[in-house]
């Protein structure tokens, strides 16, 4: 069997990579929209602490994306229109989270109408995902088929909230 050139991420540590970039980016720009309106100094300092480990996270994370299958680098053509690309980004990371964390509650649960409950929360959730996913899609937010285009989002979205100010 033929040794893989080790410089070159495999395809599915790059859609991890994807997910892991995706993620954070919004998390951290939510993050320092917030920061200013946290009201207590402890908070804040938590929030500030937070803020300084996803930078670090991305900053260590974006050094892979040369590596990734499919990179090209970023189109700066693309007019990718940022506030809704972040709200659309926010909603579908909380369906997806939604969905997993229904799906782990359902294999904890014994009691069945509750898992008649969570069972129809989580097709709602499945339901709300595809129409996030769906609405981004056909807007041009999230490139799936395209991994090149895909990875360049996820590096324009993590320098973006790199740079932001809070």
């Amino acid at each position: 069997m033929e040794q893989q050139d080790r410089r070159t991420l495999a395809w599915h540590e790059t859609l991890e990579l994807h997910e892991l970039v995706a993620f954070q980016s919004v998390g951290l720009m939510k993050l320092k929209l917030s920061y200013r309106k946290v009201p207590d100094q402890e908070l804040k300092e938590i929030y500030r602490k937070s803020i300084h480990e996803l930078e670090h996270n991305l900053n260590e994370l974006l050094k892979f994306y040369p590596s990734a299958p499919g990179y090209q680098g970023r189109d700066d053509d693309d007019d990718f229109r940022e506030d809704v690309g972040f709200y659309a980004g926010d909603l579908l990371s909380l369906s997806k989270a939604l969905v997993r964390n229904l799906s782990v509650a359902i294999t904890e649960t014994a009691t069945p109408a509750l898992r008649n409950v969570l069972t129809k929360q989580l097709n709602a959730g499945i339901k709300g995902h595809e129409r996030i996913f769906n609405y981004m899609y056909r807007n041009g937010l999230y490139p799936s088929y395209d991994l090149g285009r895909l990875l360049g989002n996820d590096i324009e979205n993590a320098q973006k909230a790199l740079r932001m100010k809070y």
